[in-house]
């Protein structure tokens, strides 16, 4: 794809960075026409653009390792959208009563997305369901009910209300310098389930007072996170998009040396 003149410079000489951000296939309807569509809601969008990146959408499709190797060498960094529940077959488990339909495109798409990402080192943000796949896909497992943890609906409210919650964030870990060392973030909750087993070479980087993991990084890559809250229903703090689209400048211009 050609680069237009915005793509081609941004201040400082640099062009904005790509950021692929992962969608549904869902039926849509719009005029005449009801039809299977990418659908992706337009806040994860405006975070990347407000803060200086492109947005490009990717929805579920075939895909081979080869394929996801080509679509990740095609962007500067990639966020692991929210979404659906992992079909607990993937980490060996038989599906609670309140889990979710399979989801089986999105989780072979994504699940070979993650391993290009993390082979390649491209900078990204897992987001709710993006935080889950990527800990099944190095093989952690889910809490497929967090209700029948913790006793109530607390971290999945319904009725797409969204509960912020302080999270305490772990000191010298890489989402403490996106938020300025800080050791406390607002959570903006929205999922029934949670990080069960922690995955290989995941490090856990905050919990609830519950002690529900609400975030870890992937300390081999320069710059991999993950949240199990959605950050992007919270405008008015756009860090870990900030920070995301920086290092993706860094890794955007490290590419394109001779």
């Amino acid at each position: 794809m050609a680069l237009n003149d915005s793509e081609r410079s941004a201040p400082g000489g640099e062009r904005p960075p790509r950021i692929g951000i992962t969608s549904y296939l869902e039926q849509a309807q719009t005029g005449v026409w009801d039809v299977r569509a990418s659908f992706l809601p337009q806040v994860y969008l405006d975070a990347v653009t407000s803060v200086g990146g492109i947005a490009f959408v990717l929805p579920p499709q075939p895909v081979s390792a080869d394929t996801a190797r080509a679509i990740i060498a095609s962007l500067d960094g990639i966020i692991f959208s929210g979404g659906a529940d992992i079909n607990p077959a993937a980490y060996g488990e038989a599906a609670h009563e309140k889990t979710g339909a399979p989801r089986d495109d999105r989780d072979t798409f994504e699940g070979e997305l993650v391993q290009a990402a993390i082979e390649a080192k491209i900078p990204f943000l897992g987001i709710c369901r993006g935080a889950q796949i990527l800990n099944v896909e190095l093989g952690g497992t889910l809490l497929q009910h967090l209700p029948d943890v913790v006793g109530d609906d607390r971290y999945q409210l319904g009725a797409a209300r969204f509960n912020p919650i302080e999270v305490e964030v772990e000191p010298g870990t890489r989402i403490a310098e996106v938020y300025g060392n800080a050791l406390q973030a607002t959570a903006p909750l929205y999922h029934h389930q949670g990080l069960g087993e922690i995955g290989e070479g995941l490090v856990v980087t905050s919990r609830t007072s519950d002690g529900i993991v609400e975030s870890v990084e992937l300390p081999t890559v320069p710059f991999g996170l993950a949240v199990q809250w959605h950050p992007e229903e919270h405008p008015e703090d756009r860090r870990l998009f900030e920070g995301l689209v920086a290092a993706a400048q860094e890794y955007a211009a490290r590419k394109e040396l001779p």
